[in-house]
């Protein structure tokens, strides 16, 4: 049993900053490197031989995506027969930030982080398979970094997948165990539309979704992007992160110009 104010090799654990069906996340202190982590530690009771192995690849797959907007890998080791692994500690996370209101200068600066940091995963043939609020870290200097690859996978041409994911971000064909790069697209579709219109949407996701006239006020180019990502079809959905990031930062383009116009008429 691990315990608050217990050491784990060099890392002193603080509190725990979370907790999930197969492991929990701690801020703990690097007593050596002097410094604070967030440090992810499988329930020993869960990890069996094929956990082990989802949180090996994690491990691989952090190491090998270097991205200013994706959670670097620290560190990691087996400590007292544990599997541990070492992140930089941020402020808080997105959903912890959705409790407020936020602008749309904020939600098109995380939109766009977001999907610079999925656009690098898959141009690597990795798909993150559950983006969500709560996967997703804020940093002091504005920064948002997408973490948690643990159940990410690596495309191939039949992808046998589980329906694993987060209810509420996830696409109705990855539900199904269907998972793509097209499912990955959904679920930041879905984070867009709740920073935008303060609503999360629910199925079966028919337009006009619950918030839309705040979306039309804040951001109405953006609305067909929205729409595109959102398409139940997946066929009908942009193909994968990078070719959404085209089309969001030309209508991020045109949203920063509509902003201007307004402050300048005093609205």
């Amino acid at each position: 049993m691990i315990r608050v104010g217990q050491r784990l090799g060099k890392y002193r654990l603080k509190r725990r900053l979370a907790a999930g069906g197969f492991a929990n996340v701690y801020e703990a202190f690097d007593t050596l490197e002097r410094v604070s982590v967030a440090l992810k530690v499988p329930l020993a009771e869960k990890l069996d031989a094929t956990l082990r192995s989802d949180f090996e690849r994690e491990i691989q797959i952090s190491a090998r995506l270097q991205h200013p907007n994706i959670l670097q890998l620290k560190n990691a080791d087996d400590i007292e027969d544990r599997l541990v692994l070492a992140y930089p500690i941020g402020l808080r996370t997105l959903s912890d930030r959705l409790t407020h209101r936020l602008s749309v200068l904020n939600a098109l600066d995380f939109g766009e982080q977001l999907l610079e940091a999925l656009a690098h995963a898959h141009e690597q043939g990795v798909m993150h398979c559950d983006v969500k609020p709560d996967n997703l870290i804020l940093f002091a200097d504005g920064t948002l970094r997408l973490a948690d690859f643990g159940l990410a996978k690596q495309a191939v041409r039949t992808q046998m997948a589980s329906s694993s994911g987060t209810l509420g971000y996830i696409a109705p064909e990855q539900a199904m165990g269907k998972p793509s790069k097209r499912s990955d697209v959904f679920s930041v579709g879905i984070i867009l539309y709740r920073m935008l219109s303060g609503v999360l949407p629910d199925w079966p996701y028919e337009w006009p979704l619950p918030g839309l006239p705040r979306v039309r006020r804040g951001a109405p180019d953006m609305i067909p992007v929205l729409q595109r990502a959102l398409e139940i079809a997946s066929r009908r959905r942009f193909r994968d992160a990078g070719q959404m990031l085209i089309a969001f930062q030309a209508a991020k383009k045109s949203t920063l110009r509509l902003l201007e116009r307004r402050r300048k008429a005093g609205r």
